[in-house]
């Protein structure tokens, strides 16, 4: 598998960092890494502390990274729950960087998925490790690097802001996690603290606030209507008023969503700038 990630070099394979602070899952996470045909080197860190330290220590692997502009690490696998500085914590110290490494959570405990993904990590892997589950992990951060390093195009064929990350949502379906792409939601009601994503296959309730998801989702063109309702904009056929005030329809389905007064004017203004760029 070929992975582009700059000018300079064109087939390097990955440079990660895994951290557990229990030695025994610290070796089986090091040990399913190094397994993988797409992983060059591994830096273990028995905690957070450890891990800052070995990537501000003068190794000039990593210092060539730096000058190249490519990210310290390529992934950063991660416990969740660890003493001290927590893997959340850490991840913060890692989403700041410019650029950022992908960050991958390892947890025993499946209902911490939704922190994980607050954060912004691309995926969580469940302990036991199985190499088949940290393969597919491997694969989402090469895809990653892969979409970032691509040139991005806007709707006239020119430099753009084009995003091609998908970002998944977990849901927890009786004991099994279910990973939800974002691309399959196509609106979002809102149910006190929590959110149901309606999507191509049905509806699943999930512990996130309406209001984060609007904030998370407005570049990829998501667009709050209502206090209720989040809706993908390219999905919205027709805007329409009705007996109680303007409504929209969503795709095929002839789903009818209300428009709030306060948010009906901004709607129509994404909805004709929507159609101007097409």
């Amino acid at each position: 598998m070929r992975l582009t990630v700059s000018a300079h070099d064109d087939t390097r394979k990955l440079i990660v960092l895994a951290v557990d602070d229990e030695p025994k899952g610290l070796d089986e996470l090091v040990h399913c890494l190094r397994n993988s045909p797409h992983v060059a080197l591994v830096y273990p860190a028995i905690d957070a502390s450890e891990a800052l330290r070995l990537l501000s220590a003068d190794d000039p692997r990593l210092a060539d990274r730096k000058a190249r502009g490519l990210p310290i690490v390529d992934a950063v696998f991660a416990d969740i729950d660890m003493p001290g500085l927590s893997g959340m914590e850490m991840s913060r110290v890692f989403a700041a960087l410019r650029p950022s490494p992908a960050l991958v959570f390892v947890t025993g405990h499946a209902e911490e998925a939704v922190n994980a993904f607050d954060l912004g990590a691309l995926d969580y892997v469940l302990k036991p490790y199985q190499q088949d589950r940290l393969d597919r992990a491997i694969t989402r951060v090469i895809d990653k690097l892969a979409a970032n390093a691509a040139p991005q195009y806007g709707p006239e064929g020119g430099p753009g802001l084009v995003k091609n990350d998908d970002e998944v949502i977990p849901v927890e379906l009786a004991g099994t996690t279910k990973l939800i792409p974002r691309s399959s939601v196509r609106w979002v009601e809102a149910q006190g603290d929590y959110a149901r994503l309606f999507t191509t296959d049905g509806s699943h309730l999930v512990r996130i606030p309406l209001a984060q998801l609007e904030e998370r989702w407005e570049k990829a063109g998501f667009v709050r209507i209502h206090r209720s309702f989040l809706v993908s904009l390219p999905l919205i056929t027709e805007l329409r008023m009705g007996q109680g005030g303007y409504q929209v329809v969503i795709g095929n389905e002839e789903k009818v969503l209300p428009v709030s007064r306060r948010h009906t004017r901004a709607l129509k203004d994404r909805l004709v700038g929507a159609n101007r760029s097409t």
